[in-house]
């Protein structure tokens, strides 16, 4: 079975439950989910009039190859309320394949690793939580030093608010 590695994220209607949801979705897809990231609140970037963010990075398991994969996301993103609209605008959910195993892919539908993952705190952040010495397959660099190479991310803040974020502990 593969390992992958999925980024969430939702700034339309209850925004935790659509992350639930989407798991549940997942185990009933016949993806094992070994873990799901502390949940946490980040700012828009792209289009930025819209919502705040919730962003989290799950865990699975799959028998799935990459491209059934992305088919199985989409369909879970659809029957979750998800519709085409302008690129980077607000949604009730996003589910985005960072990882499969070690997989470099380049294809015009799917990218692995995901395209910009390295610079982004929203992914990095609960992606550290998870797998903070895990390196990226093209860059050679753990999640942890690309994470250190942004510096301080005070646009990510754990959720719900008040929360200690689980990288402080470290």
């Amino acid at each position: 079975m593969a390992q992958v590695l999925i980024g969430l994220g939702a700034n339309l209607g209850d925004r935790a439950a659509n992350f639930y949801a989407a798991t549940r979705e997942l185990l009933a897809r016949g993806c094992q989910v070994i873990a799901l990231s502390p949940i946490y609140e980040t700012e828009p970037w792209g289009v930025t009039d819209q919502p705040r963010f919730l962003n989290a990075v799950c865990h699975v398991r799959t028998d799935l190859a990459p491209t059934a994969l992305l088919d199985t996301l989409k369909e879970i993103e659809r029957s979750l309320g998800r519709q085409e609209t302008m690129r980077d605008g607000p949604r009730p959910i996003d589910l985005d394949i960072l990882l499969y195993d070690d997989l470099i892919l380049d294809t015009p539908r799917l990218t692995i690793p995901h395209r910009g993952m390295v610079d982004r705190s929203t992914v990095l952040v609960p992606l550290a939580d998870l797998v903070p010495n895990l390196c990226h397959p093209i860059t050679g660099r753990t999640v942890e030093e690309h994470l250190a190479d942004l510096g301080p991310t005070p646009d990510v803040a754990p959720y719900p608010p008040g929360l200690p974020a689980k990288r402080d502990e470290k």
